[in-house]
């Protein structure tokens, strides 16, 4: 029996506009791989990591996708924050028959038989978080986003949700992935003159930071307008201030105050190798079980090559930090969780609504 490594591609940014998230998710995938070799590896063999940053540069997303699969002889990737990067690898990995393992919430309304999504569709977040928002806050929303595929396309579906609702959209602005604080303090003009009952945020990156921070200098009240996201989650709060950050309310699979063994124990892992001051968060547990769900499926097949090795992972189960987790055959994502929190004094989110059980991804909306 071979005793030479796993080698496994790891493309997530460490430098630019989104490696504030990015760098959590490599942790994320580095802790599940060393504990992994811990044990022993998968068979007797080690997970070796071969990483690259491509600095949240798309087009060195796809450059570096390709060297990987073509180059280094990789077919496994772990990797892409952003669904335009995401976007930029998928004809990659189809053209090369890789597998990339995506540990992000995206828009939805898409399927490839060279990814396995393990971060949240839209009924797995979005559906929930607007019932709650009308329920409680009220119908008229102001969008405000990143300008690039992931936030335009979501603000699409909350649009339709909020329709559904009798609700309305009182204004929508997407700033650069590099934008400065002055331009969302400028923005905030806009928002007091609109009157929402919400601010629906899809902004991402060092930009969340300054969109709170604007919201807050602005004098508004959370009690009153509430900052509302999908993806505003602990890593951000700690790059904004808890000050800033607190009452704010964020739609996700997975918080680090999920009350469970299996996540106090894993939240202890995360910050003993990491730091006590590093908080985990819905990226960094899609990056962690997404590998122990690779690791299961290989240790089956003993192979990594992608039309052996992807039949078993699309009938895999994991017990991960959020919950009981499945791999769908039918549609190549996720059953995750459905949870709302809101971000308390210490920068955590105290859980508002929690589903009873994995909710199944419906990434096109079928059902509802």
């Amino acid at each position: 029996m071979s005793s030479e490594p796993w080698r496994v591609g790891v493309l997530f940014s460490q430098t630019g506009v989104t490696a504030v998230i990015e760098e959590t998710q490599l942790r994320g995938t580095l802790l599940a791989i060393e504990e992994i070799n811990a044990t022993g590896g998968v068979n007797g063999r080690p997970i070796m990591p071969i990483i690259y940053d491509p600095g949240s540069d798309c087009r060195r997303f796809a450059l570096l996708a390709d060297k990987m699969l073509a180059e280094d002889g990789l077919n496994t990737i772990f990797g892409c924050y952003t669904s335009s990067s995401r976007k930029a690898v998928l004809p990659v990995v189809e053209r090369r028959n890789g597998l990339l393992w995506y540990p992000t919430l995206y828009e939805g309304f898409e399927y490839s038989p060279n990814i396995i999504y393990t971060g949240a569709a839209p009924n797995q977040n979005s559906v929930e978080l607007v019932d709650f928002l009308v329920e409680n806050h009220g119908p008229r929303l102001y969008l405000i986003g990143s300008d690039y595929i992931y936030p335009r396309e979501s603000n699409r579906i909350i649009r339709e949700l909020l329709r559904q609702r009798c609700g309305k959209v009182v204004g929508e602005h997407y700033l650069d992935l590099g934008a400065k604080p002055s331009e969302f303090r400028l923005l905030m003009r806009d928002v007091r003159n609109a009157h929402p009952d919400v601010i629906f945020s899809t902004v991402v990156g060092q930009a969340t930071a300054y969109l709170y921070q604007a919201y807050a200098e602005a004098g508004f009240d959370p009690r009153q307008m509430p900052i509302a996201s999908l993806t505003t989650s602990e890593a951000e709060v700690k790059m904004m201030g808890a000050d800033v950050g607190r009452g704010h309310i964020t739609a996700a699979s997975y918080f680090q105050s999920v009350a469970s063994a299996s996540n106090d124990a894993f939240v202890r892992r995360y910050k003993k190798r990491f730091g006590n001051d590093e908080p985990t968060n819905l990226c960094v547990e899609a990056a962690y079980f997404q590998v122990h769900v690779f690791a299961k499926a290989l240790a089956e097949v003993n192979t990594l090559h992608t039309e052996v090795l992807r039949p078993i992972v699309l009938h895999c189960e994991f017990d991960a930090p959020q919950g009981h987790v499945a791999i769908d055959s039918e549609s190549s994502h996720t059953n995750l969780w459905t949870r709302l929190g809101r971000v308390n004094e210490h920068g955590q989110f105290d859980l508002i609504r929690e589903s009873a059980q994995a909710v199944m991804p419906d990434p096109y909306l079928v059902s509802h």
